[in-house]
């Protein structure tokens, strides 16, 4: 039985193909995905993924938001966090405050930075990351 040289040749060309295309190919490591062509992207979350405080936000706040509570909630909003306090406490009286002019636009920064931004120096932000709370509390021997 006579073989056709055109079978042949067609043979032998996806066998080429096939070989080159395996030759190209690069080993993946264990936890990585080939995303494009020649791209390739680790098969983890995202740090602000794990810890949500540590996004990067920048923010302007507009008029509606008056207070540094405002503010605050305002960054939590998206972020999984509720805001923590007790009435009366000198956190309650901060966040009670009207906001400052320069706080209305805010980052690039950390959202726990932007958080501790508007607190101020006198305020530590206390993060509860079971309940998924913050709060504020003044710094040893100021604020009360």
């Amino acid at each position: 039985m006579p073989t056709d040289s055109s079978s042949v040749i067609r043979l032998a060309g996806t066998r080429a193909c096939l070989l080159a295309v395996l030759l190209s190919c690069t080993a993946l490591g264990a936890g990585e995905l080939q995303v494009g062509r020649y791209s390739i992207a680790a098969m983890a979350p995202l740090t602000a993924q794990v810890e949500p405080l540590s996004a990067t936000v920048e923010v302007r706040f507009e008029k509606p938001v008056r207070t540094v509570g405002d503010a605050v909630q305002h960054l939590l909003d998206d972020s999984g966090y509720r805001l923590a306090g007790t009435p009366g406490s000198a956190a309650h009286i901060l966040l009670a405050q009207p906001l400052p002019g320069v706080h209305r636009e805010l980052g690039p920064l950390r959202l726990d930075q932007a958080l501790q931004t508007l607190a101020g120096p006198i305020f530590q932000l206390v993060q509860d990351p079971l309940h998924r709370r913050i709060a504020f509390e003044p710094c040893t021997g100021q604020g009360r």
